[in-house]
């Protein structure tokens, strides 16, 4: 089973608030799936009255098939469902009132599966039915009412969007499918051996050409070979203060394959706006 926010908060800044606010749950994606999603997500809010809630993430990765309450933000009122591309900056949503989401986090390249060239949708949100297969008006549809007990409604709507993929991967190219797989295999290389800190190196471990990979990454997964690298870098550099703990950052560049602390922190600042000591500080008051 994928872990709880609780051990793995990757991404999530201050884990801590969102904990007190929302409920956020990890489901499987089952076997069908694997290599090519992660895991299915849903979160469920009741916020009283000015009580929103701004959510930073740093984004894996990763795409996202998402159905349900939009961003608080876009003055939509209906859910939706729609495909979120990779995101390579800080994004934010926005919760008010009472909403609920599901969606499926895929694999380092996992949509290569489904679709032919995947950076073209790099930081969009669009239409669910770009995807071979999926229907927003039947997924919506089979997901039911916006005004059911989300929390009851949760697993069958888990299971909606699991079985909506599954088809959806019945009529992909075989050839395209073992390529995700692939990339996605090389990514999580990527994601947990530090020993792992250059574009060489993962070819190598990977055992193909430098260039054969980055054009693998690049049809399948959107992002190169060396920007995957260094996000998984920053993930766990914010992770590391999730609890609100004190930590030696020059300890942690060391320990997640950066040159030196200075790298670390141009690196950090440059995708959260703010140093890793600014952002402990912040975690430590808010959570503590």
């Amino acid at each position: 089973m994928p872990e709880p926010v609780e051990r793995d908060s990757r991404g999530i800044l201050d884990p801590w608030l969102l904990q007190q606010r929302v409920s956020f749950t990890r489901h499987a994606a089952g076997p069908a799936l694997a290599g090519l999603v992660d895991f299915v997500w849903a979160v469920r809010w009741d916020l009283p009255p000015g009580g929103d809630h701004r959510q930073e993430v740093l984004p894996h990765p990763s795409m996202n098939v998402s159905v349900g309450t939009p961003d608080a933000r876009s003055g939509r009122t209906a859910s939706e469902a729609v495909l979120n591309g990779v995101y390579l900056d800080l994004v934010d949503r926005e919760m008010a009132g009472t909403g609920w989401t599901v969606a499926a986090k895929s694999t380092v390249g996992g949509f290569g599966a489904f679709l032919d060239d995947v950076s073209v949708y790099n930081g969009s949100v669009v239409d669910v039915g770009v995807v071979p297969g999926l229907d927003a008006s039947a997924l919506l549809s089979a997901m039911g009412p916006d005004a059911a007990d989300a929390r009851a409604a949760e697993p069958a709507r888990v299971g909606v969007l699991v079985s909506a993929l599954e088809d959806a991967l019945a009529v992909a190219d075989a050839a395209r499918v073992e390529q995700a797989r692939t990339v996605a295999a090389v990514a999580r290389i990527a994601e947990t051996d530090r020993e792992v800190r250059r574009l060489d190196d993962l070819a190598a471990r990977a055992g193909v050409g430098a260039r054969a990979l980055q054009r693998a990454f690049a049809r399948c997964a959107g992002v190169s070979p060396t920007w995957v690298l260094r996000r998984y870098r920053l993930l766990e550099a914010a992770e590391a203060v999730r609890d609100g703990t004190r930590v030696s950052w020059s300890e942690v560049a060391g320990a997640l394959g950066y040159a030196d602390q200075a790298h670390l922190v141009r690196d950090f600042r440059a995708a959260l706006g703010r140093t890793p000591e600014a952002y402990a500080r912040a975690v430590r008051a808010r959570g503590r």
